[in-house]
């Protein structure tokens, strides 16, 4: 089951189409009336997961609030205006149909933001963490503006029920996020974070996107007698949806080159484009009669053109925004200055925290070496636990790296996933005596290091993501690492995983490196 809901996720450029057509055939053949009543519940298969996965505390972390406002800005006055616009160029007509179609065209530039912008943004290499606020703040801000833009804007076109409105909202979107964030909470609790975050939240996604598709299916099955004996319509639908979206691109491409470095301009490009679709669609069926169907009919169809222009975008992304920076590549001078904080020699330190386990992460290069004295020393003044830790490099995540392609796609997954682990299995062995080789050898020259050799750990993968991993997951109190490695390449590897811990960790980092002498 969750092998076919990934795999419609995966590929909803095209499933939601083939679900159209399906709808379409459907709705001709048989009476499509009674399925109105499934329109509720497929609805909230569709925006559960989305809460589920909805990560609220991340509005209160970071420094990008410019950012964030320029974003919100141009979602919630710039868009609005252009919608309305492009309605009132491309949709007039004497039949009431064109004025249903213009709210569909509001609805959609009035509730942003999607968590496919999530997606996207990480897809494009962009700033994921700024792309989970923008969504957590279009969301809020997007429901409670909805019916009021609404009224103000299309209320000549169609009665608007603000209240009704505001009702189905908190039908649709409050209460998911609610039931959502107990979710989370609950499934953090019993589960802990790491298997939450890693096997139970992923799980989620692939129903909302079933929930996409099975609501793309009823709003054409609804709607396929008429759209069947005008076949004109899709044309007339689909020419202002490709307007607003190629509006959209280029304002905000020119926005982003101007304003911002790359990953923050890509997370706004897709913290604008990718609508909030399904909440869309949810108002439109459920807020507006009879007459929603009619304003249903425009949404779905802006499902295909959102998602191919999407993918086109990122196939240029590079083109557009240069390059990302190597993850081997070392930050820039004035950017490593303010990120590091570099002991050049051993003093003492006034700790303004309570440490009690000390995560030494290593290398086992000479800097390491000289590092693991500091671990020591702040260990015996504190009585502090100290627990060592190597990351063997994954060798297929490496070469992918290096590469810039996804290896994996082109050998064998099985034979490929057999070699790389016996490989990570007899380095970890290799390693973890070399680990214990050094230990002794500081104990030998700081009998009361309080580093044994129990107090060893070796783990794979990307060195950055598992030191930052281990020291939250086992509560540790500070972590220690040297500057650099033991040749060029090592060091701009060692340089740019001191960089990443401190970036990352939420546990507090003391980077030492050796005197030149």
């Amino acid at each position: 089951m969750l092998k076919l809901l990934s795999f419609i996720q995966k590929n909803l450029v095209w499933t939601i189409p083939v679900s159209m057509l399906l709808g379409l055939i459907y709705g001709y053949l048989f009476n499509a009336s009674p399925l109105k009543q499934f329109i509720i519940p497929v609805t909230f298969i569709m925006v559960y997961p989305m809460m589920v996965t909805l990560n609220v505390k991340s509005i209160l972390k970071g420094q990008d609030f410019k950012l964030q406002l320029v974003t919100q800005i141009i979602n919630f006055i710039f868009i609005p205006l252009i919608v309305f616009f492009i309605g009132k160029i491309f949709l007039t007509g004497q039949d009431p149909k064109f004025g249903l179609w213009a709210v569909g065209l509001f609805l959609i530039g009035v509730l942003p933001t999607s968590g496919m912008t999530i997606s996207w943004t990480g897809f494009a290499k962009g700033n994921k963490e700024a792309a989970i606020k923008m969504v957590v703040f279009g969301l809020v801000i997007g429901s409670l503006a909805a019916p009021i833009f609404t009224k103000i804007f299309m209320g000549a076109t169609i009665e608007v029920n603000m209240l009704h409105m505001f009702k189905q909202i908190a039908i649709f979107v409050f209460l998911p996020l609610i039931f959502g964030l107990l979710t989370q909470t609950f499934g953090m609790k019993k589960y802990g974070p790491k298997i939450w975050n890693e096997k139970i939240k992923t799980k989620f996604p692939p129903f909302s996107a079933l929930g996409v598709v099975l609501i793309a299916f009823l709003a054409m099955s609804l709607k396929a007698r008429h759209i069947i004996a005008n076949p004109g319509d899709i044309l007339i639908i689909l020419m202002p949806l490709a307007v607003f979206y190629l509006i959209s691109y280029i304002l905000l491409t020119i926005t982003g080159r101007l304003l911002f470095k790359r990953e923050d301009a890509i997370a706004m490009v897709f913290g604008v484009v990718m609508r909030d679709l399904s909440i869309a669609l949810a108002i439109a069926m459920t807020a507006f009669g009879k007459e929603g169907m009619t304003i249903a009919l425009l949404i779905s169809l802006a499902y295909i053109i959102q998602i191919q222009t999407a993918a086109w975008y990122v196939k240029f992304i590079d083109v557009i925004f240069g390059k990302p920076i190597p993850k081997t590549q070392e930050p820039p001078e004035q950017e490593k200055t303010d990120a590091l904080k570099v002991l050049d020699s051993e003093r003492d330190i006034s700790m303004i925290i309570d440490v009690k386990k000390i995560l030494f992460a290593t290398d086992l290069s000479e800097t390491a070496r000289h590092a693991v004295k500091y671990a020591c020393s702040i260990g015996n003044k504190y009585g502090a636990q100290v627990h060592a830790i190597h990351v063997v490099p994954d060798v297929l995540d490496e070469y992918s790296s290096g590469t810039g392609k996804n290896l994996s796609n082109l050998v064998d997954t099985e034979k490929w996933k057999e070699f790389n682990r016996k490989n990570i299995e007899a380095a970890k062995i290799a390693m973890r005596e070399r680990m214990r080789m050094t230990s002794q050898k500081v104990l030998e020259q700081l009998p009361h290091c309080p580093l044994s050799e129990d107090r060893i750990i070796v783990t794979a993968g990307n060195p950055v993501d598992e030191i930052v991993k281990m020291a939250l997951a086992d509560n540790f109190d500070l972590i220690i690492m040297g500057t650099h490695g033991h040749g060029q390449f090592e060091e701009m590897m060692i340089g740019s995983t001191a960089s990443g811990v401190i970036l990352k960790s939420s546990v507090p980092v003391l980077v030492a490196r050796p005197s030149s002498s």
